[in-house]
């Protein structure tokens, strides 16, 4: 675990920016254009999303690949046309305020309005998209736009779990940032290091000394480090003190409002957090987090394949 001993930073403090985790989840149905705009109300200066792409091409942004969980329908997106009677473009969310399953066209549209031109965009690549094809159809919404490449492009951020993905996002995206996504310090450092200057973490993987000195390694390499999904205060302070780049969370407006209270003042807005809770809490003892980890790598490889055979692997000193 951490040393118990708050991280010094030199210097203005800077804070991590807030990025909504499926929009304002907490208070909205997740991926939804009400979600990502509650998120861009309360201030956040990007959202978080998930894409999937329906029978007849249609790039929706929703987070499982079927339907079931959150809306009034089922089946698996891929499986499902957008258009027609029967079509996903009728389906609605469970979760009050009832909510039409976003596209990504439509997202980006938000987006490119002038009031939301600062809010960044983190597209979570799901691993069971066919990526050639996702690619080559996000790419004909994004330079679909005006000035696409300056005022689109730039904001747009992939979030890759496995390094089958990595290819084809050169190739189709190469104009987009890319990130690895996932739970794994190890396989970061194996398969993305090279190819990704952010690293999109689970919390939990970062909790232990090897998370403390893949971030020390990654800020001395110039990368940056967004951590997810973090919900509760003590844990947001902890990730302060860590100095992230990017708090990914359901709950923006808990994340903006602690914030402001840190800039105010830093030394006694953070005191009010203990750190006990990476002690007492179970699911950041190392035999849990290995099996998570583990768990997470089968559930990939089911879908895309073995990431050894993915690409040939890039290491780095850990």
């Amino acid at each position: 675990m951490l040393s118990a001993q708050s991280d010094k930073q030199a210097g203005p403090r800077s804070l991590p920016e807030c990025w909504g985790h499926r929009g304002a989840s907490s208070r909205f149905p997740e991926n939804t254009l009400a979600s990502f705009e509650a998120a861009i109300r309360d201030g956040a200066e990007g959202i978080e999303s998930d894409v999937h792409v329906s029978k007849d091409d249609v790039v929706v942004m929703f987070h499982d690949p079927v339907l079931t969980r959150t809306t009034d329908s089922s089946g698996q997106i891929k499986e499902r046309d957008w258009y027609g009677e029967k079509g996903m473009e009728h389906v609605r969310t469970i979760k009050e305020p009832k909510q039409a399953i976003p596209t990504f066209a439509e997202t980006v549209a938000l987006l490119m309005l002038p009031e939301n031109q600062h809010v960044k965009f983190n597209v979570d690549v799901k691993v069971q998209n066919d990526p050639a094809r996702l690619f080559r159809l996000m790419h004909q919404v994004i330079s679909s736009h005006p000035d696409w490449e300056t005022l689109l492009a730039p904001r747009i951020l992939l979030g890759l779990w496995h390094p089958c993905f990595l290819p084809h996002a050169k190739e189709h995206l190469g104009y987009c940032k890319r990130s690895y996504i996932g739970n794994s310090v190890e396989i970061a450092i194996k398969y993305f290091w090279d190819s990704c200057d952010t690293f999109s973490m689970s919390f939990g993987s970062l909790t232990s000394s090897k998370g403390r000195r893949f971030m020390k390694d990654a800020r001395a390499a110039g990368k940056h480090i967004m951590v997810w999904t973090v919900n509760e205060p003590s844990h947001m302070t902890e990730a302060v003190r860590w100095g992230v780049d990017v708090i990914i969370t359901d709950t923006t407006a808990v994340w903006l409002d602690l914030r402001r209270a840190l800039q105010a003042d830093y030394d006694k807005s953070i005191s009010q957090y203990s750190r006990l809770f990476l002690w007492t809490t179970f699911d950041f003892y190392s035999p849990v987090l290995y099996n998570l980890r583990a768990a997470v790598k089968t559930d990939l490889e089911k879908v895309a394949g073995p990431f050894e055979s993915a690409l040939p692997a890039v290491s780095v000193a850990a």
